[in-house]
């Protein structure tokens, strides 16, 4: 399976950024740390799904200034979670703040009943 079709069917076609739901044919791949020079990763670890808004905004900035220019980001970027890299999930966590991390666990608990 390739990765785009396995982050769809993983997260839907829903922006990492920005939580927005996306038509699935207008979705695109976003390198959270962007493909320049030597640090092209293409692994699923280094890989999200984004709005065409969120793409070319972010373009390639690096993904710390990114989130640290809206750090709602860093929240949206938690519910990914599960397949990114321990690097970037530390990051993420340590902008989004405690209340966020908190909020991304509970939501990503399989037994927890509520959507927040």
């Amino acid at each position: 399976m390739d990765t785009r079709q396995w982050l769809l069917d993983r997260h839907g076609p829903v922006c990492a950024y920005c939580e927005r739901r996306v038509n699935a044919n207008a979705i695109t791949m976003d390198h959270v740390t962007p493909r320049k020079g030597k640090t092209a990763y293409d692994r699923r670890d280094n890989l999200v799904l984004a709005c065409p808004a969120c793409n070319a905004l972010k373009a390639d900035q690096p993904f710390l200034a990114f989130l640290l220019a809206r750090r709602a980001r860093a929240a949206s970027l938690l519910r990914y979670g599960e397949h990114l890299s321990p690097m970037l999930l530390d990051l993420a966590k340590e902008i989004a703040g405690p209340e966020a991390a908190a909020r991304a666990a509970r939501l990503a608990d399989p037994d927890y009943p509520y959507l927040d």
